[in-house]
């Protein structure tokens, strides 16, 4: 009897895990993975101030910027909220840019794509089937590729290609998100000759120092938000990426109900709903920080609680939970705006059980 090989393992990133990491659970995994973020975004920021590959990376992309229309950032789920901050430095530098969702693009934006001077996509596996058949269809548009994997298939069709140096990941999209995000907040810099380093450096700083205070306060930001019928997520500007980005996490590894908005589009829609029953929680960062805390006053009138992430100091009273981050520079605050809703899920986890068990080797990948 002939006797059946059985196909070699596809870990994550092409590295089989520890045995230790095997053996983790999903609670294990999320913590693990959220505590490495500072050290693989120190190593990320070292090797793009110092690499000679990468400054001539980022000078064929500035290159490619040169034509006119819209620079695109394209990706989806967490990939697609790394974008927003990209998206939201070249427009405050003057430069028009969106970011968009591959699936859609895929399915509906093919007559318009050679109206952009240059698409980005991000994919932190490298083998997504929408990004996969993005550069199959590319043609000769000029294209640039972010991504984790440098054993992918999206990896050896791009040309033009920069790292986001992460790691394996087995759980929800956490320092995958970080370090891409930060991979593309600096391409954006680049693209407008804006300088990043001393921007990064403050991001770095705020974010490491920041991160065991909140999460030893992950106990208390959860029973104040227990009880909730959902939750909201309301950023503006970069930190609306860390608010559909935060809203993921909690879905995914818990299974409760979470949404993103704008602060206009919340004001002008889900406010209206707000009462005893609710949770937000609401970025009071950068420019529109005030509006932010506006928006929390208004949810208190109405009856709801808020958990207000601000650079500023604010009363605690039974309806607003505030946790005070540093501030850091535009659009840097789509990294730091993270780490609340991180703490928050994973205290529900540990108190509830985790719903989404680790993924150490890549899946069939399909629309």
């Amino acid at each position: 009897m002939e006797t059946v090989s059985q196909p070699a393992p596809q870990w994550i990133n092409g590295i089989e895990p520890s045995k230790e990491l095997l053996a983790s659970n999903g609670t294990q995994i999320l913590e693990f993975e959220c505590r490495e973020q500072p050290a693989r975004l120190r190593e990320l920021l070292n090797v793009y101030r110092e690499d000679h590959t990468l400054r001539a990376e980022f000078a064929r992309f500035r290159e490619l910027n040169a034509a006119p229309g819209p620079v695109l950032f394209i990706g989806m789920g967490a990939s697609y909220c790394s974008a927003i901050s990209a998206s939201i430095q070249l427009q405050s530098h003057g430069r028009s840019s969106f970011t968009v969702d591959a699936g859609e693009w895929l399915n509906y934006s093919q007559p318009v794509w050679s109206d952009a001077a240059l698409s980005i996509l991000i994919t932190t596996s490298g083998e997504s089937a929408e990004l996969v058949e993005l550069f199959k269809r590319g043609g000769d548009r000029p294209r640039g590729l972010i991504c984790n994997n440098a054993a992918s298939t999206c990896w050896h069709l791009a040309e033009n290609k920069l790292p986001i140096l992460a790691g394996p990941e087995y759980g929800n999209a956490t320092k995958t998100y970080t370090n891409s995000t930060a991979a593309a907040i600096i391409l954006a810099s680049v693209i407008v000759g804006q300088p990043w380093q001393q921007d990064a450096e403050r991001a770095f700083d705020v974010f490491s120092s920041s991160l065991d205070p909140i999460f030893a306060r992950r106990d208390e930001i959860e029973a104040f938000c227990r009880g909730a019928a959902n939750i909201e997520i309301v950023g503006r500007g970069a930190a609306y990426g860390g608010a559909i980005m935060s809203a993921l996490c909690i879905r995914e590894m818990s299974g409760f109900r979470a949404a993103p908005h704008t602060g206009a589009g919340f004001r002008h829609g889900p406010n209206l709903d707000v009462d005893g029953s609710h949770v937000a929680i609401i970025f009071a960062l950068g420019r529109t920080a005030s509006l932010g805390v506006k928006l929390a006053q208004e949810c208190d009138r109405r009856g709801g609680k808020v958990v207000l992430v601000s650079s500023e100091n604010h009363e605690e009273t039974d309806r607003l939970y505030p946790v005070r981050i540093e501030a850091v520079p535009e659009p840097w605050e789509g990294i730091v705006s993270l780490l609340v809703p991180q703490a928050l899920t994973l205290a529900m986890v540990e108190r509830t059980g985790c719903r989404l068990p680790p993924r150490f080797q890549y899946g069939v990948m399909e629309q």
